[in-house]
């Protein structure tokens, strides 16, 4: 698995990723996480669907707290054919306490601590902490990836009109 170093930063610090870099054209990895009630998905279960996913180091911090209820409430906003699913090295039992806390029902929240198959599939898997780093990927219903965004700084939030825009261009 290849390693790329000096591409993101927490509070600065230089951290490794773990998987090549994905770019728009290339076709989506597939991935085997887990749902909030420990049942298995992959790629293929959101087939015919345009995929808003977004990586996130864990929902029990401010940034990706935010990120999620953001993408949550523009989720009311699109297209049934818009599926937005929000990933993480959190457990299952985390992800849906913290669903059930803040609300949060439009977006869907997937595990990958078990494999890390999303996490180095897209290049997003933090070596050091074995988190994900902050990312967001667009996948048109052809499985092909349309838009990326790798935050340098995983402290950083994303820009999320520019994936909203990516997204329902496609629908």
């Amino acid at each position: 698995m290849s390693e790329r170093t000096g591409v993101i930063t927490f509070q600065g610090n230089p951290l490794t990723l773990i998987g090549a870099e994905v770019k728009v054209g290339d076709k989506a990895s597939d991935f085997s996480v887990t749902d909030n009630g420990l049942a298995p998905k992959t790629l293929a279960d959101y087939k015919g669907k345009v995929l808003i996913l977004s990586a996130v180091p864990s929902l029990d911090t401010p940034v990706c707290d935010m990120e999620t209820r953001r993408f949550n409430n523009e989720a009311a906003k699109l297209s049934d054919d818009i599926a937005i699913l929000t990933l993480s090295m959190d457990l299952p039992f985390a992800q849906a306490r913290w669903c059930g806390a803040a609300g949060v029902e439009a977006v869907k929240t997937l595990s990958d601590h078990k494999d890390a198959s999303f996490g180095e599939g897209y290049g997003v898997l933090i070596k050091e902490l074995r988190l994900l780093s902050r990312a967001v990927f667009v996948v048109g219903k052809n499985g092909v990836v349309e838009y990326v965004q790798y935050l340098k700084e995983i402290t950083e939030e994303p820009d999320y009109d520019a994936a909203l825009a990516a997204a329902t261009k496609l629908v």
